[in-house]
């Protein structure tokens, strides 16, 4: 049986209705349940002190009912039960419980508890703890009866610990023998790691789970093994059978931009761009992110590589994930080409008068640069002869997504861009297909913008703070996170806020406001008069994250900043500084206010390097949410932390290559193990990324 693909409702004991419960756990086959791990253990003889807890720290421990009491909280009760270790005790308590635990619970029994450690009135307490009763069990000849460890498994409703452990149980009962290794002997030697049915058989089962975390590793590096091996198919392929358009430099378009510009170009501008032309005017296809933090210049580097493109014969597409930042491309590049004779157009989505004009233009050539959003994406767009596609924002868009102009031409070079800095660990395993350059050198004459963090009851000092640079003539953002008030949320409302902007907080200020749910014309309207200062305050939603490039503006305040992520708010930050003139960034919290929001927001007043921010970012969110928006194609691990495992993905990354390196194909008897995983798992991942 290939327990891979065996769905779970097969395995005795699940059945339809328990399948159900088990997809919410991300339980669909067989081997999904065999690699879902336990969360912890219970150690039923295992003597923890109770004085030994630490304050503001995860714990988990057995101990004796001494006391149960209930007493008035609002209109419902409060339960709260005392444990004893003999020694000490602990407080356990409940603001809403139902009556499956009062039911059980009874003084003189043996409880396992865990959660996080908390302080009340001089004694230890867990607040809304999971438990488990550990003398009570009906089936006396349970496999899981008298053990002397227990396993402990994230449920879901309608799915009890005692349910999960027996499907578990009979998982490896009925097919142990069905466990196929999927790593060849070579690295399970090279790591002293044990087989996979033995050493899954002692993380689920294991009577000293001390030893589990080492067992874990394997897996871990299973995923990141995997990951690395598609990714290095993916560079081999595209570097043998992918050819591109072979360039060649005419210095026509490009030093006239050259000549024409207004400042020169950094040394960390002219590097990237230097590699960007080795790639155009090679024979393979360029494949490059072109990361820099934000006002770092990725805009004009780009612009040269499409004016490359253009006096090559061909033409050259930006595409950008929002209207706003199309437009805000559209502007800037048409400023710099004025005095060319190049045709530059912009597509947005929706019918407007001269769109079909324009796709006609497309299609004939006549359109040298298109700009556009996700209209370029759609099945009537098509072009003559493209020969440069970059997209920025990338991370916004899924691989399929980023794929589809790139396969309305003829294997045109691909140049995709991020204003979000990522960390190396997540762009190897994200982006490990693509060739990274990174402008890491902000242009002369920017000041760091200094960052103030203040709670809601200094909130005012923000405000003087935009008065007196109004009064030196500067301008202001005031970034607001909803549109208008919600039951759901407290959160300040961006029409809210500027009635009260206007009132109360800068009754003398040209005040306006701006959110996503206006017509693209009112937005376009709005920050025209924004950047000509007809304008001195913009409350905005986060419509303003990217794309808006006003230098006049020097200061921002953000408020509720603890709920935005720090990708997020160094994006925000990043539109004031623009400049040469000081500026300031306030970041207005309100309580309650979460340990990880606290620590975005001290990490935000420490530093504006985009990509020390970006670690922290990815260390508290994990890289599921890093991006803000889920991508199809992007590999959300089960096992792997590339935080946690960073040294662990290196070793992946080595080894994938030496495998590859000695065996291409995947063809040897010894990778036969490898081979036969890999197509089974990731065979149709890796087609996401031949484009």
């Amino acid at each position: 049986m290939d327990l891979f693909n065996t769905e779970i409702k097969f395995l005795k004991g699940v059945g339809e209705y328990r399948a159900q419960l088990l997809s919410k756990l991300g339980i669909f086959t067989i081997n999904d349940l065999l690699e879902f791990f336990p969360r912890d253990y219970i150690e039923r003889d295992r003597k923890q002190s109770i004085a030994e807890l630490e304050e503001g720290k995860l714990a988990s421990l057995t101990g004796t009912v001494v006391s149960i009491s209930k007493k008035p909280y609002g209109r419902s009760e409060q339960l709260n039960v005392i444990l004893s270790d003999g020694d000490d005790q602990l407080l356990c308590t409940w603001f809403r419980f139902g009556r499956w635990l009062t039911d059980q619970l009874q003084m003189g029994q043996k409880l396992w508890v865990s959660g996080m450690i908390t302080a009340f009135k001089g004694r230890f307490q867990i607040i809304h703890p999971e438990t488990e009763v550990l003398d009570i069990d009906d089936d006396t000849g349970s496999f899981w009866h008298s053990r002397a460890v227990l396993p402990v498994y994230p449920l879901t409703d309608k799915l009890n610990i005692n349910q999960m452990r027996k499907i578990i149980y009979n998982a490896f009962q009925y097919h142990a023998a069905e466990i196929e290794e999927t790593l060849s002997e070579d690295i399970l030697q090279k790591f002293g790691w044990l087989p996979r049915r033995i050493s899954l058989q002692k993380i689920h089962f294991s009577i000293n789970p001390a030893n589990v975390t080492e067992l874990k590793k394997r897996y871990s590096f299973e995923e990141l093994f995997y990951n690395q091996l598609m990714l290095a198919r993916v560079r081999r392929q595209h570097d043998d059978a992918q050819q591109g358009i072979t360039f060649t430099i005419h210095k026509t378009y490009t030093t006239q931009l050259k000549n024409s510009l207004p400042f020169k170009l950094t040394s960390a501008q002219k590097r990237v761009l230097w590699e960007i032309v080795e790639d155009m005017t090679s024979a393979k296809q360029m494949n490059r992110l072109l990361q820099g933090d934000v006002g770092s210049g990725k805009t004009i580097v780009t612009l040269f590589a499409m004016l490359l493109a253009v006096e090559n014969g061909y033409q050259a597409v930006l595409m950008a994930p929002t209207e706003i930042l199309a437009e805000q491309h559209f502007r800037s590049i048409t400023g710099y080409l004025e005095n060319m004779d190049i045709n530059i157009a912009l597509l947005k989505g929706g019918n407007y008068k001269g769109k079909k004009k324009i796709k006609e233009q497309m299609k004939s050539g006549e359109l040298q640069i298109i700009i556009g959003t996700h209209a370029l994406l759609q099945k009537d767009v098509e072009f003559a002869n493209v020969g440069l596609v970059a997209v920025d924002e990338q991370h916004r868009f899924g691989v399929v997504q980023r794929s589809l102009i790139p396969r309305k031409g003829n294997n045109p070079d691909l140049l995709y861009m991020s204003a979000t800095p990522i960390p190396r660990s997540l762009a190897l395993t994200v982006y490990g297909d693509l060739t990274v350059s990174v402008i890491d050198e902000l242009p002369p004459g920017r000041k760091e913008i200094k960052t103030v963090w203040r709670g809601a009851g200094r909130r005012e000092e923000a405000y003087a703070e935009i008065r007196r640079e109004i009064a030196k003539g500067r301008q202001a953002y005031i970034v607001c996170p909803l549109i208008e008030e919600s039951e759901k949320s407290d959160l300040l409302a961006a029409e809210t806020l500027f009635e009260e902007v206007q009132k109360y907080l800068l009754p003398r200020s040209r005040a306006e406001i701006l959110h996503g749910r206006m017509k693209t014309a009112e937005k376009d309207e709005i920050m025209q008069r924004f950047q000509t200062h007809e304008i001195d305050v913009l409350v905005a939603t986060t419509v303003i994250e990217v794309g808006i490039d006003v230098r006049n503006a020097t200061i921002m305040v953000i408020e509720h900043a603890e709920r935005f992520g720090l990708s997020q708010l160094h994006q925000l930050r990043g539109r004031v500084g623009r400049g040469s003139d000081a500026s300031w960034c306030y970041l207005i919290s309100y309580p309650p206010m979460s340990k990880e929001g606290a620590e975005r927001l001290q990490t935000m007043v420490a530093t504006n390097d985009g990509f020390a921010i970006a670690e922290k970012d990815l260390e508290l969110r994990g890289p599921g949410e890093f991006f803000g928006t889920a991508q199809s194609g992007m590999n959300i691990f089960k096992h792997a932390n590339i935080v946690r495992d960073r040294q662990l993905l290196i070793h992946a990354r080595a080894v994938a290559g030496w495998v590859l390196e000695n065996d291409p194909q995947l063809e040897s008897e010894e990778n036969r193990n490898i081979i036969s995983t890999y197509q089974r798992l990731y065979a149709e991942r890796e087609k996401l990324f031949n484009f």
